[in-house]
């Protein structure tokens, strides 16, 4: 068998072919491809060469197959066919979609977005999976690595090459058991500090915004319990006289299906915004921006 250089083979002259074949006329064959009839029939000579056949015979009804093109037709309309999907911009049916998407995110965004979400997912996309990661830090590390999709949080600042949106403004307040003895007093910053507090640092190290708030004005209080999980602290709070402070939504989401009441916070603390990042290399993935885009759609309707 003729050895052929695959790297000094004329893909293009594999359009000409599949043209041939459906056209049955080197004239018409070149004129589908902007080729003019003089061009087609060199073309038609290299690609004789390339494949070491005739390829195509002329009779008096018109160009008439031969064997070897006829075995080949199926095949490099394939092979043509693959190559378009391969250059042009892909698309994404949800509808059809499968395999799965992993999110790293918290607890409380956990517990705020992924009821939504998976109902969503359900409808819109049936045979998609979702795996929400085993939290690691702020998951910032996890979506550099490629191990998830893209992760939920409150992010100051990313690496390089990182993108980022923000889903709605936060605000804190506070969780106390729905019978607490504070409930009938005069609820103000002092009372506040004078009780025992669960402090929730995600990320495990660092502080926690309240106290920075309260060393501006040179206030303190009792930490009685430090832990990194929002939705674990509510049930403490239920059970005990400490105090809690949470983000808003998170708290107001806990209070109907807990034995606990929500105050408003008698400190002042910036806003927050939680946000979706994600990197460059997923960044014109459209499964991976349908994905963002429900879940921002899904964030904006949240009360």
């Amino acid at each position: 068998m003729r050895e052929v250089n695959f790297f000094h083979v004329d893909l293009n002259l594999l359009k000409l072919f599949d043209a041939l074949i459906k056209e049955r006329s080197v004239t018409r064959a070149g004129q589908k491809l902007g080729l003019s009839q003089p061009a087609a029939s060199r073309g038609l000579g290299r690609l004789r060469h390339m494949l070491g056949d005739k390829l195509v015979i002329p009779t008096a009804q018109g160009l008439e197959l031969t064997p070897r093109a006829a075995f080949l037709s199926e095949p490099v309309a394939k092979l043509l066919e693959e190559a378009k999907q391969i250059v042009a911009p892909s698309t994404f049916l949800p509808s059809e979609a499968s395999g799965h998407m992993s999110i790293a995110t918290t607890d409380h965004m956990t517990l705020l977005l992924m009821p939504k979400l998976l109902s969503k997912l359900a409808h819109l996309a049936p045979n998609l999976n979702l795996e929400i990661a085993a939290p690691s830090g702020d998951n910032v590390k996890l979506v550099a690595q490629g191990e998830v999709d893209l992760a939920i949080g409150v992010y100051n600042k990313l690496p390089a090459r990182f993108h980022q949106r923000s889903l709605y403004n936060e605000d804190f307040v506070c969780l106390v058991r729905r019978d607490h003895p504070v409930l009938a007093k005069h609820w103000d910053l002092e009372c506040f500090i004078a009780l025992s507090h669960i402090s929730v640092i995600i990320t495990g190290h660092g502080k926690n915004v309240v106290d920075e708030a309260l060393e501006q004005l040179n206030l303190s209080r009792r930490i009685a319990v430090r832990l990194p999980h929002f939705l674990a602290a509510p049930m403490l709070v239920a059970e005990s006289d400490m105090i809690l402070s949470l983000p808003r939504r998170l708290a107001y989401r806990i209070a109907t299906s807990m034995p606990v009441e929500v105050l408003e916070l008698p400190l002042e603390i910036e806003r927050f915004s939680p946000s979706i990042i994600w990197s460059e290399r997923r960044h014109n993935d459209p499964a991976h921006i349908w994905l963002r885009n429900l879940i921002i759609e899904i964030s904006s309707k949240m009360n």
